[in-house]
């Protein structure tokens, strides 16, 4: 009992953190499930953990959210920025594509490729804000590029964070674009996940509520602190750590 919940509190984390953080959440836990056999993880473990990254990010932003009438055209935005990923991702699903894309290799390469992308968009200069820039335009530009986080390794987070940086976003806004492209993503994964279960089978017990628990409060935790540190520095530090597990996975397999 108590080391099933050492396992929730472990797989929390790595949700919590690595969901908001240009490092790739689905990459940590394939590595983290491939290494470890954990007992606590199942199909209802982890659509707890996105629940609780997604009741994180919805909390954080609820003024925004429900400030309806003066963000109307934003909330717009933010849903057909979400398109192109809920398509391209419902496609690779049903086709078990999806499952394809969770192999080592790919990861270690896609950690390694797209940290070195993240670096040169991360170099370009500032001169756009989300409240006068952030137009259908930019926003499909984004939505296009956040395709390419239904591969393991690359980062929902980061790829969107690259892309918005490439397009001369401020970092913080960058992270604001970031993290509220984030809501239909995480709730799809939910859905899905649920699409794959018989409510019958459905059984609540106290490690789904843990895991929600948990999940929601390093996920706040990191959304809150991230948007302080990205307004004073870089996202070098995160492009190295890349490189590092990149390295690590490289000897593991060669």
């Amino acid at each position: 009992m108590f080391h099933e919940f050492i396992e929730i509190l472990i797989l929390s984390i790595i949700q919590g953190i690595s969901e908001f953080l240009p490092i790739s959440s689905s990459a940590h836990l394939i590595l983290v499930s491939h290494f470890y056999d954990f007992k606590a993880s199942s199909l209802l473990v982890d659509i707890s953990l996105h629940l609780g990254s997604l009741f994180a990010i919805l909390f954080y932003f609820r003024r925004d959210l429900l400030d309806i009438r003066n963000n109307r055209k934003f909330l717009m935005l933010m849903i057909v920025g979400s398109i192109p990923l809920i398509f391209f991702g419902y496609l690779l699903y049903t086709t078990e594509i999806i499952y394809v894309l969770r192999d080592i290799k790919i990861i270690a390469w896609s950690t390694l490729f797209f940290g070195i992308i993240l670096y040169f968009a991360d170099q370009r200069k500032i001169e756009k804000n989300i409240s006068t820039n952030l137009n259908i335009k930019s926003i499909l530009f984004i939505g296009l590029f956040q395709i390419l986080a239904l591969i393991p390794g690359v980062s929902r987070a980061g790829i969107t964070l690259t892309a918005a940086r490439f397009l001369k976003f401020n970092r913080v806004d960058s992270s604001k674009i970031s993290f509220l492209l984030s809501i239909p993503a995480l709730a799809g994964a939910s859905l899905l996940g649920l699409k794959d279960i018989s409510l019958k089978s459905i059984e609540v017990n106290y490690l789904l509520i843990i895991a929600t628990i948990f999940a929601f409060t390093f996920s706040y935790i990191t959304i809150k602190f991230f948007l302080i540190y990205i307004n004073k520095f870089s996202l070098n530090v995160f492009v190295l750590y890349r490189i590092i597990i990149a390295i690590i996975l490289f000897l593991i397999i060669y």
